[in-house]
């Protein structure tokens, strides 16, 4: 099993919009093989800079599926628009616990 995690801090106020952004999106990662699962994790709001953490974890049978997930056109396409807008996240920061956000 291979976990592969993205952690964003998203600017307070910004939060809906971020979790719809990832309920929304046209996944395809169900489409890849070795893929298990998914979940976007909310963690603490940080008020004094101003942010929420989030985390983006999927799961694989295996580092060479995430791999090849890495290196395929769903990949290719699930980012295109990758920074062609105003994030509502700041950065990565370092991992902290975190709680299931549902339905996402």
């Amino acid at each position: 099993m291979y976990i592969a995690m993205n952690r964003f801090k998203v600017k307070n106020g910004s939060e809906a919009e971020f979790e719809d952004i990832w309920k929304n999106r046209d996944s395809k990662l169900s489409e890849m093989k070795g893929f298990r699962e998914f979940h976007l994790l909310r963690g603490p709001v940080n008020e004094e800079e101003g942010y929420t953490l989030f985390a983006s974890h999927t799961v694989w049978a295996s580092h060479d599926d995430f791999l090849a997930w890495t290196k395929s056109q769903n990949f290719r396409d699930a980012h295109k628009n990758a920074g062609t807008t105003k994030p509502a996240y700041i950065g990565h920061p370092q991992f902290e616990g975190f709680s299931v956000v549902e339905g996402a």
